[in-house]
């Protein structure tokens, strides 16, 4: 992925949950392609390490999206650090697996909170600074939760399929300003977490392969390529899409 994207050098990526898993590979992508890479997560450990894998291009920034009140707090600590945001990628999210028969308010609204209210109160955050420049380019990450039926999982495919609304509506009421707004939607992605649940359950995996028509699972860095083009000047006219970056799946049969 090196040098691929040229004009990615020296803009300032912020990814949120970007010590492990897809948001990783994401953060990975962007620093391999010489940008200044701004971390958010709540793990301090998790966030070390990616630090000292990454080098010097990587900062991290200890804090739980949560907290919404202190969003423009975390921004300006952010801009303190690395001046203007060029790109967001809003990666971070929680799941709860569970009967929806059996799902409380209190669970489902953690879920919603972190997944979808939280993304926009960040993305809104983020946006007026790049609103006011006429310039700025923000990445969701949706899911095929959102796609299609999955159960156990009501909290989370509510909450990615409100992101898919959310980046359409963003994407019409922020392109006069110079903001592209596009939604990633992975599929089936080889992750340490995605690799527990099909090694503990072989069937699953393998009806999760029958309905990829690329008879394969994805890897984070095709993910993460999907957020280098999104984010680049190829892709310039471009927004309010939703790319499935799924081998297939969503149109599987």
């Amino acid at each position: 992925m090196d040098g691929l994207y040229k004009d990615l050098k020296n803009k300032n990526v912020l990814v949120t949950g970007g010590a492990s898993g897809l948001g990783y590979a994401i953060a990975s992508a962007f620093t391999a392609n010489h940008a200044n890479v701004v971390v958010v997560g709540r793990n301090s450990e998790k966030l070390k390490l990616a630090e000292k894998q990454l080098g010097k291009k990587l900062r991290c920034f200890t804090f739980d999206l949560r907290e919404i009140e202190r969003l423009p707090e975390l921004i300006g600590k952010i801009e303190k650090a690395v001046s203007v945001i060029d790109v967001l990628v809003n990666n971070a999210g929680i799941n709860l697996k569970k009967d929806a028969l059996t799902v409380s308010n209190q669970e489902y609204q953690e879920v919603v909170q972190t997944n979808q209210t939280a993304v926009f109160a960040l993305t809104r955050e983020v946006a007026r600074p790049m609103a006011a420049r006429g310039a700025g380019n923000i990445i969701m990450i949706s899911s095929m939760a959102a796609r299609y039926g999955l159960p156990k999982v009501i909290g989370y495919a509510a909450s990615k399929a409100a992101i898919e609304g959310m980046t359409r509506t963003l994407a019409v009421e922020w392109a006069p300003y110079g903001v592209r707004v596009n939604c990633i939607a992975p599929g089936f992605i080889t992750t340490a977490m995605s690799s527990r649940a099909f090694d503990s359950d072989p069937e699953r995996s393998k009806r999760a392969l029958a309905r990829t028509p690329m008879g394969k699972f994805g890897e984070p860095s095709d993910v993460a390529h999907a957020a280098l083009f999104l984010a680049s000047s190829q892709a310039k006219y471009i927004t309010g899409v939703v790319l499935p970056v799924d081998g297939g799946n969503s149109i599987g049969f």
